[in-house]
């Protein structure tokens, strides 16, 4: 794609509306503040109650935004309320704009045809073809394959010494990374590049990117696609028996839409199951052990009680949501706690902070892995959006930690982590972790 075509999707999708939440900022904006500004990403939590404060929604110059519980599960149930092309935050005429500019070999996670970015009924085809590789019988019977990839990772960095490591590279990216590339028949030795093409393309989830990110972000996503491109390729004359190679060999059933997909929906489904099946999960782990490290207490609960480690994950979802905020659009004038979002009105719905909703959640800034409804949460949407894998993330996520303490019970965060730049995805780049050498063995 030449430099002014790639400027100009840019322009269109990040660069305007980074002037106006820049100038939102300036002025105080709550929303604005909540998704441009750096020094509040870090703890974003008495500016989700400054939201919540002013009622089921708030409305400011910019767009609508809400942190309560009950109006962000009505707005992502209600058929009134979707994803606006994935851009919903752009009016109608920029959206068409950006529609004529962008590159078609370069489509995102928030570009049709990714499930984020179409509602029904092209929304309802996809997820009807996917969502039955994702039922319970189906992930729980992936969990012995899980505990081996957590098992082989931990000897890798068990030794015969004090054993440090970084928890992020060593252990909470490379194993959803394991688990779903064998679910999409990605080989080995393409892992490593694309986690590294993921992550820089998972910055398009933000709003309002600077030039500098939005590059970053359009050659991973670029890579993803020209890999995804030959994988489907390959599978549609050498199938295997992974969830692509089905979904290539599919017949075409002649109703409306078809059963078959075509190489772009293919990709584009492969693109989303991979992103969707390590990002979040990667974070869900980092964050997982950042609040145990932090609530020595509640660790010591868990490592007493192991039938509560799912209750764990359900508690880090709640109280620190790997993805924190989604957008949805206004399809109909809509009656929302007694306040009317206009048609065509953007809303924020902040998944973090209605996690922290006091009407749902009794004390709620408390870290209590034995919280009864922490499963209540929002952290994976709600309604035809609901995240796919969300029992795979929460299968993952609870061997991935229980493993972890079972090899490694003293183990400690050694330093600062450092967190992701990112406002959607919340999570950590590195969180560097040490434990004694005693302790670094596996058990017989």
């Amino acid at each position: 794609m030449s430099r002014a075509r790639t400027w100009a999707t840019w322009a269109l999708a990040h660069g305007i509306g980074k002037v106006f939440l820049t100038a939102g900022v300036r002025r105080g904006d709550p929303l604005a503040r909540l998704m441009a500004d750096p020094e509040i990403n870090v703890d974003p939590f008495d500016a989700y109650e400054d939201v919540r404060a002013a009622g089921p929604v708030l409305k400011t110059k910019l767009m609508s935004g809400t942190a309560s519980h009950s109006a962000a599960n009505q707005m992502l149930r209600s058929g009134d309320f979707g994803v606006g092309s994935g851009h919903g935050e752009l009016p109608p005429l920029t959206r068409r704009m950006l529609g004529r500019v962008m590159d078609p070999e370069a489509f995102g996670p928030m570009d049709p045809p990714s499930m984020l970015a179409v509602d029904p009924p092209d929304h309802a085809r996809y997820r009807r073809l996917v969502s039955r590789e994702f039922t319970a019988r189906s992930v729980a019977e992936l969990e012995p394959r899980i505990v081996q990839v957590a098992e082989s990772l931990l000897d890798r960095v068990a030794g015969d010494g004090p054993a440090s490591f970084d928890l992020v590279d060593a252990y909470a990216s490379q194993l959803p990374v394991a688990v779903i590339a064998e679910l999409l028949g990605v080989p080995e030795r393409w892992q490593a590049d694309i986690l590294e093409w993921g992550n820089e393309a998972a910055l398009l989830l933000d709003p309002a990117l600077s030039w500098r990110d939005y590059k970053v972000a359009e050659h991973g996503t670029r890579m993803l696609n020209e890999w995804f491109r030959g994988h489907v390729a390959g599978l549609r004359a050498d199938p295997g028996t992974d969830l692509l190679s089905r979904l290539a060999t599919l017949p075409d059933d002649g109703g409306p839409g078809g059963g078959r997909l075509d190489d772009r929906e293919l990709a584009s489904v492969g693109l989303l199951v991979l992103g969707a099946g390590f990002e979040t999960t990667v974070n869900l782990i980092g964050n997982a052990v950042v609040q145990l490290d932090a609530h020595p207490d509640q660790l010591a609960i868990a490592r007493e009680r192991p039938e509560l480690w799912p209750n764990v994950v359900e508690e880090v979802l709640r109280y620190d949501s790997p993805v924190q905020m989604t957008l949805r659009s206004a399809y109909a004038d809509v009656d929302v706690g007694g306040h009317t979002v206009p048609k065509g009105e953007p809303v924020v719905v902040f998944l973090g902070g209605a996690n922290r909703d006091p009407e749902v959640f009794a004390d709620p800034h408390r870290f209590d892995v034995t919280r009864e409804n922490a499963h209540e949460h929002l952290a994976f949407s709600s309604g035809i959006h609901y995240c796919l894998g969300a029992g795979l993330a929460r299968l993952e996520g609870a061997v991935a930690v229980r493993t972890l303490y079972e090899r490694f019970p003293d183990l400690r965060v050694a330093a600062s982590p450092e967190r992701r730049s990112t406002r959607v995805l919340r999570g950590y780049d590195s969180i560097p972790v040490t434990t004694t050498a005693s302790r670094a063995v596996r058990a017989a």
